[in-house]
């Protein structure tokens, strides 16, 4: 089926309704606070979310439960992907993934979705916060380990993290080499890379849109950084790694068993376009 016009329909009508989409840094910011175990700043979040639930979204279906549904799957799908990337044990988060979208399809409005979803979020970020203080750290790295991710989308000094947990920079950067036996500037590296790992492999956002979610200055200096830790491009990686993780089985795992299969469909295209 030729999607073009339809495309350029609603592209026209979004312009016309001024329908401004939630910008990727923004939802990726979001997702990010939830991986770093960041609960009050979820619950704040969440705040200004029930204000104007569908602000920013896209419409997925005319039934608008079947809509928030399908933004519900998406939701959970990259929340337990991304604290897989932070340390949630793979298959806690996927079990979890199932339990949270077995219950969502159960519900029968749209405010018990939004209820599902705010405690689908404090729940991963919850796990989160434990898994953190489970890793026997002094109080400063921990505080830095948190900021590092919870600002992975700017771009990050060991002076600026230094500042933040009120230490000089070299004192700073000798504790943490001290602990994590990995300098700051490399850690910071590295999460961003494997983070951008994870986007390539789940998502088909282009590298640009990657680079700058993660605040390098310009696409090549992305790719000049991924390689450096992946021994890749980010084209060549994506091409050997591209949705690996959604193999058949997993997605009737997902969707056929716990979704009626019209639903399932759909909201595996959700995931695979993130539309």
């Amino acid at each position: 089926m030729n999607t073009t016009k339809d495309l350029n329909y609603r592209l026209y009508v979004q312009k016309e309704t001024g329908f401004t989409r939630t910008a990727f840094q923004s939802e990726f910011a979001k997702y990010m606070v939830i991986r770093s175990g960041d609960v009050e700043t979820v619950k704040k979040n969440l705040t200004e979310i029930r204000k104007d639930f569908m602000k920013g979204k896209g419409e997925l279906s005319d039934n608008p439960v079947r809509n928030v549904m399908y933004h519900f799957v998406v939701s959970v799908a990259m929340i337990s992907r991304i604290c897989v990337e932070g340390g949630m044990n793979h298959d806690v988060a996927y079990t979890l993934s199932d339990i949270y979208i077995k219950r969502g399809d159960k519900c029968t409005s749209v405010e018990a979705l939004i209820d599902l979803l705010e405690e689908m979020q404090l729940d991963f970020a919850g796990r989160m916060r434990a898994l953190k203080k489970e890793e026997v750290l002094s109080i400063h790295i921990r505080k830095s380990i948190d900021y590092i991710f919870e600002h992975l989308h700017e771009s990050l000094t060991v002076k600026d993290v230094a500042k933040v947990v009120g230490l000089s920079a070299d004192y700073f950067a000798k504790l943490f080499y001290k602990e994590m036996k990995i300098t700051v500037k490399d850690y910071i590296g590295e999460a961003k890379i494997n983070t951008a790992a994870n986007m390539l492999v789940n998502t088909d956002f282009s590298y640009l849109d990657i680079a700058m979610a993660l605040g390098y200055s310009s696409q090549s200096a992305f790719i000049s950084v991924f390689r450096k830790y992946k021994n890749l491009t980010p084209k060549k990686y994506r091409e050997q790694n591209y949705l690996q993780n959604m193999s058949a089985k997993q997605n009737e795992k997902l969707y056929d068993k716990e979704i009626p299969l019209k639903t399932a469909k759909n909201a595996k295209k959700v995931i695979d376009n993130k539309i």
